[in-house]
């Protein structure tokens, strides 16, 4: 009898790097002409970005290099959730941008339906935030992942553990 195989399917942003991308993102805005005397800034407040700057102009010009700055350092940008644009002290504005972790029962049940419409033979379970898929064949578990990278999730997978 062969033994199970198995991995998990997660949702997870690396905060060292998300740390690191604000680092970059307040070193090139110091360094940019456009923003020279401007009152940007990028806070990291436990799980949530907040985004400070003059206007709405200038705040859509941080996010994009902050985008830049998170992509390049492999942040999954489909895991941020914006917030309202809301004024602040001193005639700035601020938004909050929160880092989505964990798969939320939503999104939770379209992969497992994606899982159970394979008609592949493999289980899966919610583990509170991330699924646990298990079958006997390991082909069948390379095309779950493929089916469920192929998915219109509304957050990034990642898939671990798989033994």
């Amino acid at each position: 009898m062969s033994k199970d195989s198995s991995f998990d399917i997660v949702s997870k942003v690396d905060f060292s790097e998300v740390t690191n991308a604000i680092t970059q993102t307040m070193k090139e805005i110091s360094t940019r002409y456009d923003f020279k005397g401007s009152k940007s800034e990028v806070t990291l407040d436990k799980e949530e970005l907040v985004l400070i700057s003059d206007d709405e102009y200038k705040m859509e010009q941080l996010k994009d290099v902050l985008l830049s700055k998170l992509i390049k350092r492999g942040v999954p940008i489909k895991n941020l959730n914006y917030g309202k644009l809301e004024k602040a002290s001193g005639g700035t504005v601020r938004q909050r941008v929160k880092l989505v972790q964990g798969i939320d029962k939503e999104n939770a049940k379209k992969i497992n339906t994606i899982i159970k419409n394979s008609g592949l033979k493999v289980k899966s379970q919610v583990q509170e935030d991330q699924i646990r898929v298990s079958g006997k064949s390991r082909d069948d578990l390379q095309k779950i992942i493929s089916l469920v990278r192929e998915a219109d999730l509304s957050i990034d997978v990642q898939f671990v553990n798989y033994r």
